[in-house]
């Protein structure tokens, strides 16, 4: 009988969907998946696959997430802005890779949910936040990176007002299910297109500058 897969088998998994980085790597293989999914799907939090969450949400796929975090470039200092906390798997590695972490989304019971599960795994550069991401947050700007976590077919402009010159923002660009995820930078002129970093299928980004309905 086949066991469960263990998180170096994610680990495994992330690197051969291309993921290099060593350090984002290491700080999966020592975030456990296991504490930020319902308890009754916790057999499968070493697949790399996405998982339900409430609100029609579910969880990003490790690959996908890993792979977004990696267009991020991040060293261990910078600030970072994360649109859509979700049960705080991703805000978890963010906080492992850069020096602090604001991250928001607009469903009070999954920031609950997160701030539970960061602090088990006693993770304090978060800063856990409810409210309209697609403003941004804009007391604790600017940022060195930017992740958002849901489609939109444009940048909302308070994302790029936020962003350091220079600094780096990742967004799923379409209408919610059928994705480019785009890095960006930012320079003096507005946001530069960098790369396409994968295909996916988000969640839509709601609120003021997003999606209204």
């Amino acid at each position: 009988m086949a066991g469960h897969a263990s998180p170096e088998d994610l680990v495994r998994a992330v690197r051969a969907a291309g993921v290099r980085d060593e350090r984002l790597l290491e700080a999966l293989r020592v975030t456990p998946r296991a504490g930020f999914v319902p308890p009754e799907d916790a057999a499968a939090a070493d697949d790399d696959v996405p998982i339900p969450i409430e609100h029609d949400q579910v969880t990003t796929q490790p690959s996908l997430s890993a792979r977004m975090i990696e267009g991020l470039g991040l060293t261990g200092r910078e600030h970072v802005l994360e649109i859509g906390t979700g049960v705080g798997f991703q805000t978890a590695l963010l906080a492992r890779l850069a020096g602090d972490v604001v991250s928001i989304d607009i469903w009070p019971d999954l920031v609950q949910q997160a701030r539970r599960n960061l602090a088990r795994l006693g993770i304090g550069n978060v800063e856990l936040l409810v409210g309209d991401g697609s403003g941004g947050v804009p007391d604790h700007a600017p940022y060195d990176a930017v992740l958002v976590s849901a489609a939109f077919p444009e940048v909302p402009p308070p994302l790029i007002e936020q962003l350091q010159y220079g600094g780096r923002l990742v967004q799923p660009i379409g209408p919610g299910g059928r994705e480019e995820v785009v890095l960006f930078r930012r320079t003096p002129t507005g946001l530069e297109r960098q790369q396409v970093l994968t295909l996916a299928r988000f969640v839509r980004l709601r609120g003021r500058y997003g999606f209204t309905s």
